[in-house]
Order: C-alpha cells, then sequence, then structure tokens
C-alpha cells in the first residue's frame, strides 16, 4: 500500500486544497492506497444527460471516460491528486472482476441480509447503497461468472430472484460519487483492513441473500 491512514487524514484536513488540487482526490488516494483498488475517472451525468456528450449514453453518468487513464492500485497521495487534477468533476469508478465482484440485490432485502449476516456472525466485505435503490456486496472476483452454478446447486436456480453479479468489465461507482445525476452512492460497511483486498466468496452469502430476495 501507499501510504498510511495517517496521511488520509492528513490530505483530507486540507494539503490537498492547500496544493490545489481537484475535489475527489483524497477518496482516490484512500481507494488506491490503502484499499489498494484501481479508480477509474468516469462521467457525470445532470437531467439524464452524459457529460461524455453522447445523447444515445447507454449508461448517463457511470462510464469511464475514455480519454482518462486508471490510476493504479497502489498509486500515493501525490501521484492520485496529480490524476485527479486532470478530470476535474470527475465521479470515482471501482473496477469489478478484479479484486472483487460484486453482488447486487434490491435495498430492502439488502439491509435486511445484512443484519441477519451480522447476527450469524458471516464474514463480510464492504457493501455500498445506491441511490437506485440497490445494495451492493462485495465478494471474491468470480461471483460473476459462477453465479448460476452456485443458484444451481443450492436450488435457487428457478426462483424467480432479484439478484445479479457484477464482474470482469464492468464498473461500479464509488461513494461518495453521484451516480447518473440521482445522487450518491454511500457506504453501508466500509472499506476496512482484511476485508477490502480479501472480500468473501460468494457462496458464504448467498444462501442468505437468495432467501431473503426469494421473500422480498
Amino acid at each position: 500500500m501507499g501510504f498510511t491512514i495517517g496521511g488520509i487524514r492528513e490530505m483530507r484536513s486540507g494539503s490537498t486544497r492547500r496544493r490545489g488540487r481537484g475535489a475527489g482526490a483524497p477518496e482516490v488516494a484512500e481507494y488506491t492506497g490503502l484499499w489498494g483498488w484501481a479508480v477509474a475517472p468516469g462521467a457525470r451525468a445532470a437531467s439524464g444527460v452524459c457529460s461524455c456528450g453522447d445523447a444515445a449514453c447507454p449508461a448517463p453518468g457511470a462510464h469511464p471516460l475514455d480519454f482518462a487513464a486508471e490510476v493504479p492500485p497502489g498509486a500515493t497521495l501525490g501521484m492520485a491528486a496529480d490524476a485527479w487534477a486532470e478530470v476535474p468533476g470527475a465521479s470515482m469508478l471501482l473496477p469489478a472482476g478484479r479484486t472483487f465482484d460484486v453482488l447486487d440485490v434490491a435495498e430492502g432485502a439488502g439491509r435486511r441480509a445484512l443484519v441477519r449476516m451480522e447476527r450469524m456472525g458471516l464474514p463480510l466485505g464492504p457493501v455500498t447503497v445506491t441511490p437506485t435503490g440497490r445494495t451492493q456486496f462485495f465478494v471474491a472476483p468470480g461471483a460473476a461468472a459462477g453465479l448460476p452454478g452456485l443458484l444451481y446447486r443450492m436450488g435457487w436456480d428457478d426462483a424467480d430472484l432479484d439478484l445479479r453479479a457484477i464482474g470482469s468489465g464492468a464498473y461500479i461507482t464509488a461513494p461518495p460519487s453521484d451516480l447518473g445525476g440521482l445522487g450518491p452512492v454511500r457506504w453501508l460497511r466500509p472499506p476496512a483492513p482484511g476485508t477490502a483486498g480479501a472480500p468473501p466468496q460468494a457462496r458464504l452469502l448467498l444462501g442468505v441473500l437468495a432467501y431473503i430476495c426469494h421473500r422480498w
């Protein structure tokens, strides 16, 4: 990792502003330096219109900027700040399929499942909630490819579940960035040492998620 939690606090206290760097740089630096995630600068949206300029954009405010490079895992405070200064106002996107995949469910079902998982003492990674009413559980890479087989083996393959996996080639919006002009994404369970870089296997959470989604 590129720096310490103390370094993040220092940056958030004003060092970024003193150096004239763009808003969002402290969060980018935390994601790259503390948690080991790449961050892609993303488009923004207002009233359904994407900043990419494509009137027919299929994902307004929710896709990477094609002209901007990712900030790589392990980037230092200065590297992250310098990179983000080149894309003022960009949203922060995290690539799935590398350090994590995501299990995505309706917010109500996800919140209820999270409470049950915590009571059961299940291993948990980061969890976000989106302004579109979705809860996203970070799990180990491979969940997206393996989800149909897992559901089949657990007997949920023919159930009508509002449950999907997000994996390689896809991006999720990182807190506190705005998602498609609808509002910020927020943490329900923020990243922590030991789980950010090694989230649990999907199979450990899928039974609870599938059961709650089936009843929701």
